[in-house]
């Protein structure tokens, strides 16, 4: 059942190499949450939260209080907490069922906090929401059965397993062609494909399949 949004922005703290590629895909009917310090990117953008949620950190006191005080619903956690603050908005957006999620800005010089927010992907409560982790540049999304990826020729494509084995893929559209293979996570065969129409689909047998597709040329 889906809720009353269809999609839902989660705006996080890390890195945004391409703010012009998130603005123009957003749109006012949009549920737009700002993790903890992923408020500022959102207010650089020009937009206005419909949430904010984290321990607080790293919010500018007087953003924060800008925004309370136009009834932005705020959910404050204390910063000795097991779960990061993006664990918790994401927590929030599923409760709202909707039929899509992008987390903008949840990579970043932190290997830790990178590596911890990409395996958020993997929550079984994301299985039937279309879930993307995006940057402006990069799109990173986990395929369960099968995908379609559009694009241009010479974009990078990249496939890594999470979990274990990935058995029987089937690729169209890429340089490097997987017709019925496996890939495993301690080889790197899967890296750095491109593609070479404007649309490419992936499909697999089983297992879990990370997709890592650069929106610019190498």
């Amino acid at each position: 059942m889906t809720g009353k949004y269809q999609k839902i922005i989660l705006f996080a703290n890390g890195e945004l190499p391409g703010p012009e590629g998130i603005a123009r895909r957003i749109n006012e009917k949009d549920f737009l949450i700002a993790v903890d310090g992923g408020l500022n990117h959102l207010t650089a953008l020009g937009l206005k939260p419909n949430l904010i949620i984290g321990d607080m950190d790293s919010v500018d006191g007087e953003l924060l209080e800008k925004f309370r005080k136009q009834d932005v619903a705020i959910e404050k956690h204390p910063p000795d907490k097991d779960q990061n603050d993006l664990e918790l908005a994401i927590q929030a957006a599923v409760n709202m069922h909707p039929k899509t999620i992008w987390i903008v800005a949840a990579l970043g010089k932190r290997i830790d906090q990178t590596l911890a927010n990409i395996f958020l992907l993997t929550r079984e409560d994301l299985i039937d929401i279309d879930t993307h982790i995006i940057d402006g540049v990069r799109d990173l999304f986990l395929i369960r059965k099968e995908a379609s990826i559009s694009g241009v020729k010479g974009q990078r494509v990249s496939l890594i397993p999470i979990h274990g084995p990935v058995n029987g893929i089937r690729t169209e559209g890429l340089a490097y062609p997987l017709n019925n293979e496996t890939l495993y996570p301690d080889r790197t065969r899967g890296i750095s494909n491109r593609m070479t129409y404007l649309q490419a689909r992936i499909a697999i047998e089983n297992g879990l399949l990370l997709c890592i597709h650069k929106l610019t040329k190498p």
